[in-house]
């Protein structure tokens, strides 16, 4: 069955040969409105973000200066060597009356241990091989961002699911579902992957990398001349308790869909995005990019992990005194007063 072709695909890979590739939970860090990358320095950003990673992140992370391996102290992924930062929108639901609830996060399958927060992937071709071309893995200072709240139209590799379970994979969809879930909504968000060689950022964040990606974690098309150093695919996937909203009595009148991301934007969710600091210690990443390890099986020959209970523990004070939970008159930032 096609729902459950990636625990199929995962299985498979770690009882056969295979090259490397990383697929792994962390935990929540924060969930407030901070954004290094698109708004440093500004505090508050303009809307809520959920951050999982290192807990050196802050408003500003000065690519020079503050590096997340250098300045972090734990981090809430299960690799213990990775203070990079992942972070993207929350999403809300809107009541019928009006009103806006943050929507929970819950743990995703096989995985190793329960955590809420995001899985994190770092693909070279699919889920059974790197194929035949070298794997740079990404330098200190280097951010990027996918997707924009402005958008119109959802690209390529940023895809909603309706959950069946935690293990449902398809179909993959651009708009959010139009019915409720019965197991939630997963969000897919795929990072380029092809670098142009020079730059760790770019003024829209964007164009130092370009983007040969396909749906569904199929193999990435060839990195063009003008971006030709292959880089980790990196991905997140999001399962977001939407159950609790499911009485369709609060949705609105005329059946719509009532979720919205913190920006609000578009009612399709074409504007779903995503942001990623880089912050792997020393030359972790590469090493695990070089090696024939496949997901969790890193942590027993190539990188350090942790514990849970570990993940869990790290966490960030939030900067913004706000309440961001429970049932609000307007979404954080966008008309909600201070």
């Amino acid at each position: 069955m096609k729902t459950n072709s990636l625990a199929l695909a995962v299985v498979s890979s770690l009882i056969g040969p295979c090259k490397a590739a990383l697929r792994f939970g962390c935990s929540s860090l924060s969930v407030q409105r901070l954004d290094p990358v698109v708004q440093p320095g500004m505090m508050p950003s303009s809307h809520v973000h959920q951050i999982v990673g290192g807990n050196a992140f802050n408003a500003t992370m000065n690519s020079a200066v503050e590096l997340p391996a250098k300045l972090a102290t734990c981090t809430t992924c299960f690799f213990a060597e990775d203070f990079s930062n992942y972070w993207t929108a929350v999403m809300y639901f809107k009541h019928r009356n009006g009103t806006y609830h943050r929507v929970p996060q819950y743990a995703n399958a096989m995985l190793e241990g329960s955590t809420q927060g995001m899985t994190i992937y770092y693909t070279q071709q699919d889920f059974n091989s790197n194929g035949n071309q070298k794997i740079t893995a990404f330098k200190p200072g280097f951010r990027m961002t996918v997707g924009s709240p402005t958008a119109t139209n959802t690209a390529t590799g940023l895809r909603y699911v309706c959950l069946q379970n935690s293990l449902t994979r398809f179909p993959e969809l651009p708009e959010w579902p139009k019915q409720p879930c019965r197991g939630g909504i997963m969000t897919v968000h795929h990072f380029p992957a092809c670098w142009d060689g020079k730059n760790l950022d770019s003024p829209d964040h964007q164009s130092h990398m370009y983007a040969t990606t396909r749906d569904a974690f199929a193999p990435a098309g060839p990195c063009p001349a003008s971006h030709p150093v292959r880089m980790p695919q990196v991905a997140y996937e999001t399962l977001w308790n939407t159950t609790m909203f499911n009485d369709k009595s609060m949705w609105p009148e005329d059946g719509s869909q009532p979720f919205v991301w913190s920006f609000g934007g578009s009612a399709t969710g074409a504007g779903t995005h995503a942001d990623y600091l880089f912050g792997w210690k020393d030359d972790t990443l590469q090493r695990a990019m070089d090696s024939s390890c496949m997901f969790d099986a890193c942590g027993q020959s190539v990188l350090k992990t942790q514990t849970p209970a570990q993940m869990n523990a790290c966490k960030l004070k939030s900067t913004v005194n706000e309440n961001v939970d429970g049932w609000l008159t307007a979404l954080p930032g966008q008309g909600m007063p201070m």
